[in-house]
C-alpha cells in the first residue's frame, strides 16, 4: 500500500476529479430525462453513482477528505434506501479502514518521538496496524509493563493533508449538497476546518481521554481506556477489544442494537454534565460493544481528538427549549430561540409555525420509548429539504449560533447512528437525567435515568 498522498498536486489532482465527475453525470442526466425518464428516478441514479465515487476517493486518499466522508457517513439513513442500499458497505469500510502507511514510515516516525530504543518500551508490537482513521493509524502492541495497549501513530504530513483537503472539499461543497438531503455541506466543512489543530495535537486528545477514563473509571454502562503514554505524533492508550459498531449496525441482534442505542445516548448526554466534555466524533468506528461479565453489554468508547468544551455540562436553553417546546409552549420556545440567536433580531417569525416545524424533529422525546429507523430518518430529512414545504422555508429563516454548531452537528451524527441501528431508545430519560433545563420542576426522585441497574447519579442539575 502506498504511504498517505502529501504532494498538494497529488491530493488536488484526485478530488479536483470529483466534480469533473460530478458534470459528466448531470449532462448523462438530462440526456436520460430528455429520453423520457422521470426526473426523481435519475435523480437517484446520480445520486448513487455521485456517492460511490465521492467515498471511494475519500477512502483513497485519508486526511481532511476521509474526516469529510465519516462525518457524511453517520447521515446515510437519510437517504432513499435504493440509494442507500448499494454503497453501505462502502461507508463501513471507510469507517473501520484504510489503506495502511508503510512499516518503515511507522518505525521513523516512533524512533522520532519515542526515541532510537523505541523497541525497549514494548513487549510485542504489530507492525501490521489494527486500524486506521483519517490522520493516525493504530498498531496493537504490549507496553513494558505488561498491559496490551493501543499505539496510535500519526502520518507524517497530516496536517497539510487536512488543510488541503478540506480547502478544497470546500470549493465545491454546493454540488455535494444533494447526497445528504437537508443538510448544508459548506458549514460542516468550514467546522472541520477549524479544528485541524485540535485534532493534530495528541497532547490535547490525551487530557480529554484521561479526564473521560478517570470519570467513567467505575462506571457499569460506559467504558473509557486509560492513556499510558503520548507524545508529539504518537498516543498509547490501553487495549479495548468489544465488536465494533458498525458490525452491530450490519448484523447485531436486537438487543444489541437497542443496548448500544440507549448507551450511546445516554454517553452523548451524560458526558458534558459528567467532564465538561463533549464528544464530537460520533461514527461508529469509535465505538465498542463489550460484554459486561453478566449477560449483558456495556460500551466501549474511542477517539477523543475531537471534543466540545462545555465546562457547565450542555447549555441550560438547549433543556428549556426541549422542555417547552413538548408542553406546547410556542411562545416561550420562540422568545427563547430569539434570546439564544436562532432568530435573528430582522426576522419575525409566527410562533406557532415554529413550534410545527421543531415538533417533528423532538418526536423521540414525546415518548416513553422511541424506535430510531431509517425511514423516519428519510422522512424528516424529505421534509426539511423539500424547497415547497413550509418546514424548509421557515427553516431557511433559522440560525445556528457559532456556539452551538458543533453541538448541533454531534447531536444529528448521534441521530444518525442510532437510526443505523435500528434501535429503540428511552431519549427521554436522558434528557431528564442529563439535560440542564429539560426536567420538569416537579420530577422528583422518580425521573431517573435510563436502566434500573445503571448504578450512576443522574446529574441534571451538573
Amino acid at each position: 500500500m502506498s504511504d498517505l498522498p502529501r504532494k498538494a498536486v497529488t491530493r488536488t489532482a484526485k478530488l479536483a476529479a470529483l466534480p469533473i465527475g460530478f458534470a459528466g453525470r448531470a449532462t448523462w442526466g438530462i440526456g436520460k430525462r430528455i429520453g423520457g425518464r422521470s426526473a426523481e428516478i435519475v435523480g437517484r441514479e446520480l445520486q448513487q453513482r455521485t456517492a460511490e465515487q465521492l467515498f471511494k476517493v475519500l477512502g483513497e486518499l485519508k486526511g481532511g477528505a476521509m474526516k469529510f466522508g465519516q462525518a457524511l457517513s453517520v447521515f446515510e439513513s437519510a437517504l432513499p434506501e435504493e440509494v442507500a442500499g448499494p454503497y453501505r458497505a462502502t461507508l463501513t469500510k471507510l469507517q473501520e479502514a484504510a489503506p495502511p502507511m508503510p512499516t518503515h514510515t511507522v518505525h521513523t516516525v516512533l524512533e522520532e518521538r519515542l526515541g532510537e530504543k523505541w523497541r525497549e518500551l514494548f513487549e510485542e508490537f504489530e507492525d501490521k496496524p489494527s486500524a486506521a482513521a483519517s490522520i493516525g493509524q493504530v498498531h496493537r502492541g504490549v507496553w513494558h509493563d505488561g498491559r496490551e495497549v493501543a499505539v496510535k501513530v500519526q502520518y507524517p504530513g497530516a496536517g497539510d493533508a487536512l488543510l488541503s483537503d478540506l480547502n478544497q472539499l470546500g470549493r465545491f461543497a454546493r454540488l455535494l449538497g444533494p447526497l445528504i438531503p437537508g443538510m448544508d455541506i459548506k458549514p460542516l466543512i468550514s467546522e472541520l476546518r477549524d479544528r485541524v489543530s485540535e485534532e493534530l495535537d495528541y497532547g490535547l486528545e490525551a487530557q480529554a481521554q484521561s479526564a473521560h477514563a478517570e470519570e467513567f473509571a467505575d462506571d457499569p454502562d460506559v467504558v473509557v481506556p486509560g492513556v499510558v503514554h503520548q507524545c508529539d505524533q504518537v498516543l498509547v492508550t490501553e487495549w479495548m477489544d468489544g465488536t465494533p459498531l458498525a458490525e452491530v449496525i450490519s448484523k447485531g441482534s436486537q438487543d444489541q442494537r437497542d443496548r448500544a442505542g440507549q448507551l450511546l445516548a445516554r454517553f452523548l448526554f451524560s458526558g458534558p454534565a459528567r467532564t465538561g466534555l463533549l464528544h464530537a466524533d460520533p461514527h461508529p468506528g469509535n465505538f465498542r460493544l463489550l460484554p459486561d461479565g453478566e449477560g449483558g453489554w456495556r460500551l466501549g468508547v474511542l477517539d477523543f481528538g475531537t471534543v466540545d468544551r462545555l465546562p457547565g455540562g450542555l447549555p441550560e436553553p438547549i433543556g428549556r427549549s426541549l422542555r417547552m417546546t413538548l408542553d406546547g409552549e410556542a411562545m416561550g420556545v420562540y422568545q427563547l430561540l430569539r434570546a439564544e440567536g436562532f432568530v435573528k433580531e430582522s426576522i419575525e417569525l409566527e410562533p406557532e409555525a415554529v413550534l410545527d416545524y421543531l415538533l417533528p424533529i423532538i418526536e423521540p422525546a414525546q415518548v416513553e420509548s422511541f424506535t430510531f429507523t431509517r425511514a423516519w430518518m428519510r422522512n424528516q430529512a424529505a421534509r426539511i429539504a423539500d424547497p415547497r414545504s413550509p418546514a424548509h422555508q421557515l427553516g431557511r429563516q433559522l440560525n445556528l449560533p457559532p456556539s452551538y454548531l458543533l453541538i448541533h452537528r454531534v447531536t444529528l451524527s448521534t441521530i444518525g447512528v442510532l437510526c443505523q441501528l435500528g434501535a429503540a431508545v428511552r431519549l427521554r430519560d436522558e434528557l431528564e437525567a442529563w439535560v440542564p433545563g429539560f426536567a420538569a420542576e416537579d420530577g422528583g426522585e422518580e425521573e431517573g435515568a435510563g436502566d434500573e441497574d445503571s448504578g450512576v447519579e443522574p446529574a441534571a442539575e451538573a
